[in-house]
């Protein structure tokens, strides 16, 4: 399979590429910092994608609303997090009746709105989320516990900073040995394809080489629906570009929630579920596919 290690050279990145790649960082945010006034900046793959699509999206109020077709990544993505590590052979209904029980406790609007389904959507919400976990048994390779499996992997850096990169991975697989990568970082999907999951990854790839000193050897969007990976080697080239867009888009983030800065209208795909469409001259909106999953924004 695409995820396997398929050669025995071993994949090792300069220490020195790794302390440049930092310093070049730190640099950089030390510039942003002044120009804060006083804020703090919290950048995740979320605020990228955003504030690299259509600025006035980014800066346009949330009129967000569930739906089951639009929760059902999320019930599923917590339910195959639960899978991994529990103990024994659960069914997918049951992992999916735990997921709904914990995020209906959670104090968030998320928790309340399942808490509040009535018996029809939480049985369609149900029916879909069971769908996506059992695409998953069915197509996923089992994974041995020895990989270090773990589930919504946490990361920031600089810690302590007016400026923090923050990331979240559905799955990690493997650990460096020593300066070698082994580790592989997996999104799951349950909605379409976008360039914009691509991106996501070399963010997280960037968050993990800054904090962990090691970058990771490979990045794979699994998409449940198609049971196919799109699979990207980790490079040098990979994470210099990764830092670029990033740095990008906390100068663009500070010129527009900080400085003041009209946003910039940019059409695309994001048209369908933006506030503004109806009004805006250069929307591309097609509502009739508005059905995208919460958890693939």
């Amino acid at each position: 399979m695409a995820l396997l290690r398929r050669t025995d050279e071993p994949l090792v990145f300069s220490e020195a590429f790794v302390n440049e790649m930092r310093e070049e960082t730190l640099a950089a945010l030390a510039q942003f910092q002044p120009r804060l006034d006083g804020q703090t900046l919290f950048v995740t793959k979320h605020k990228l994608s955003s504030i690299h699509g259509c600025e006035a999206k980014f800066l346009a109020p949330d009129d967000f609303e569930w739906t089951p077709a639009r929760a059902r990544g999320q019930i599923a993505h917590k339910a195959i997090q639960q899978m991994i590590n529990w103990r024994g052979e659960p069914t997918p209904r049951d992992l999916v009746d735990d997921a709904m029980a914990r995020l209906a406790d959670q104090e968030n609007d998320f928790g309340r709105w399942v808490a509040g389904l009535s018996a029809g959507d939480e049985a369609e919400l149900r029916g879909h989320a069971v769908e996506h976990v059992n695409k998953f048994i069915e197509t996923f390779p089992p994974l041995d516990p020895r990989s270090n499996p773990a589930t919504e992997a946490a990361a920031k850096w600089p810690v302590d900073a007016p400026i923090t990169f923050s990331s979240r991975v559905d799955l990690v697989m493997g650990k460096p040995e020593g300066r070698e990568s082994r580790k592989l970082i997996i999104d799951l999907k349950t909605g379409r394809v976008s360039p914009m999951h691509r991106e996501d990854l070399r963010f997280y790839a960037l968050v993990e080489t800054l904090v962990r000193d090691v970058p990771p050897r490979k990045l794979a969007t699994f998409y449940l629906d198609s049971a196919q990976p799109i699979v990207e080697d980790v490079t040098e080239g990979l994470l210099r570009s990764a830092l670029r867009r990033t740095l990008d888009g906390v100068h663009a983030l500070i010129e527009l929630t900080v400085e003041g800065r009209e946003p910039v209208l940019r059409p695309g795909t994001h048209c369908r579920w933006c506030p503004l469409s109806d009004g805006c001259p250069q929307s591309v909106a097609d509502k009739s596919h508005d059905d995208l999953d919460a958890s693939d924004g």
